[in-house]
């Protein structure tokens, strides 16, 4: 028998498989269960009619580009349409900064593999977003973890953590932040805080890396524009890889994000995806293109924002109905997610099993955390699910629960 093993890249040997694409793997193998584990966007609010009829003009025969190669760097006319985007973000930014990439995911990797070699230092949040966490373990960096506040990513632990690796002549490389309503915890990095990690890059010559998909996503109840101002419309110094995408707004099956970056880093980036992929999807660049100069976008913000926030309401009443008294999370002010803490003897990983039982799922909170903590904290999304099914879910969460906690308290 071949030991394929023997043949792998130290890489490729740590490669780790995805908590949430584990999740969805579980789902598929079981009956009746709800999901709360992957940020799925609700596909009843897909523009379905607008789309089709954007597909149907494009594939009419008169617009051969529409399935040839394209660019590396992405479809001209789309990257004019996301300076535009990103000029109502506050970012200043010319085509030519910009590159479009296969999902955000993929420039998570990209600008993975141009800046880091193995065992240099990317400082992440307490806690992370996985495909970071897994895009930087991929090429072997070395993750380290800074505390949150209620506002964010918690600046005085950032001066300390950075003190002690430079004492310990180590260089930080990076930090990455996911500014508005985090994933996993839904939080929002408060606005002085922003511009104050700029003065931290410059201070110790390192990049921000910002990966702001939810952005768009803020309710009527929270957030507001100026409290989801990028750390990049405030960059002069060229120290922040801004990352975004169009996959919670308009559908993720088009796998259309885009990166915009200081010129020698961008050029670099485009080097690195000829090698990857060639270029995005010529089609689905134009569907999306169409569906920003026809306003389906536009019109599709709202509306997003009302259905999300109504989701958060349905999953928070039915936590505090059936488990008020035991949990606890942040309230979001916008995304897809809730961060729920579970009394310290429970332990999230654990309880999967028994959360199966009652048809149930989620993404234990370990996931998201590089340094072993997160035990007793789950995330739970509630973007995919029906509001019923979101009712339902929680009541089964609750059992799965409280048989937990009852089963900790025997043992003890």
């Amino acid at each position: 028998m071949i030991d394929y093993d023997s043949f792998l890249s130290r890489a490729g040997r740590k490669m780790q498989q995805s908590e949430i694409r584990k999740m969805g793997t579980v789902l598929a193998e079981a009956r009746d269960v709800v999901s709360f584990a992957p940020g799925y966007p609700d596909p009843a609010l897909f523009p379905w009619a607008d789309l089709r009829a954007i597909t149907a003009d494009l594939l009419s025969g008169d617009r051969g580009d529409a399935l040839q190669y394209g660019p590396t760097r992405g479809d001209r006319a789309l990257r004019e349409v996301i300076t535009g985007i990103l000029a109502k973000r506050g970012v200043e930014a010319s085509p030519d900064d910009l590159l479009v990439t296969t999902g955000s995911q993929q420039g998570l990797d990209l600008v993975a593999r141009i800046l880091l070699d193995p065992d240099d230092v990317v400082l992440v949040e307490l806690p992370s977003y996985t495909g970071a966490i897994t895009a930087f373990r991929n090429v072997q960096a070395e993750l380290v973890g800074v505390r949150q506040e209620a506002d964010g990513i918690d600046l005085d632990d950032l001066d300390a953590v950075t003190a002690r690796l430079r004492a310990a002549g180590r260089r930080v490389r990076a930090l990455y932040v996911v500014p508005n309503f985090q994933n996993p915890t839904g939080l929002l990095i408060g606005r002085d805080k922003r511009v104050r990690l700029l003065e931290w890059a410059a201070r110790h010559d390192a990049l921000i890396l910002e990966d702001d998909p939810y952005c768009e996503l803020y309710f009527e109840d929270g957030a507001g524009p100026g409290d989801i101002r990028p750390i990049k419309a405030d960059d002069r110094d060229g120290r922040v890889i801004y990352l975004s995408s169009f996959s919670k707004t308009l559908a993720p099956g088009f796998r259309v994000a885009w990166l915009t970056a200081p010129a020698p880093l961008a050029a670099r980036v485009e080097v690195a995806k000829q090698a990857a992929d060639l270029c995005t999807g010529a089609l689905d660049q134009h569907i999306v293109y169409e569906a920003c100069r026809r306003g389906v976008l536009e019109r599709q913000a709202p509306r997003l924002r009302r259905h999300y926030q109504h989701k958060r309401d349905v999953m928070e009443r039915a936590l505090k109905e059936t488990l008020g008294d035991v949990v606890s999370w942040p309230a979001p002010r916008g995304g897809f997610f809730l961060w729920v803490a579970l009394p310290a003897q429970v332990d999230a990983d654990a309880m999967l099993k028994r959360a199966l039982a009652h048809g149930v799922i989620y993404v234990a909170g370990s996931a998201f955390f590089v340094d072993g903590r997160g035990k007793n904290v789950l995330r739970l999304s509630f973007s995919a699910p029906s509001p019923e099914r979101i009712v339902d879910g929680v009541s089964r969460l609750a059992g799965a629960v409280r048989e937990e906690i009852a089963a900790a308290q025997a043992v003890g």
